[in-house]
């Protein structure tokens, strides 16, 4: 059974904007920090983005003033909402659960994957 599904990837050009969705399980998402990570080529996977149950959010230093968190408990659904896309940001995201992401660096959950291509 899938855990967590992203959707919203594709190819854009810089300035330009995209959102992410990451759809859960009623059970997963209501007790689990959310969080977006993402992999370029070469490079070690890194945490973009985390919001917990309580509402604590961080953001890497790379993405904060672009990049928006954010959680529907209607729909257990988590979203990054990507603006003024650069081509650094080129990379696959992946969504990511847990309750213990912001205290350890500890993921339960992973999504499969989308992939997000900026062109200069």
């Amino acid at each position: 059974q899938v855990r967590l599904v992203e959707s919203g990837g594709g190819v854009v050009q810089a300035g330009e904007s995209l959102r992410l969705s990451c759809a859960a399980s009623k059970t997963i998402f209501s007790i689990n920090t959310m969080a977006w990570y993402r992999q370029a080529p070469g490079a070690q996977r890194e945490l973009v983005a985390l919001h917990t149950p309580a509402g604590t959010i961080d953001y890497a230093d790379s993405v904060k003033g672009r990049f928006t968190i954010s959680r529907d408990n209607a729909k257990s659904t988590a979203y990054l909402q990507m603006n003024s896309l650069k081509p650094e940001d080129t990379a696959v995201y992946y969504c990511a659960a847990g309750p213990q992401i912001r205290t350890r660096g500890k993921v339960d959950y992973w999504g499969q994957g989308t992939q997000v291509t900026v062109s200069s």
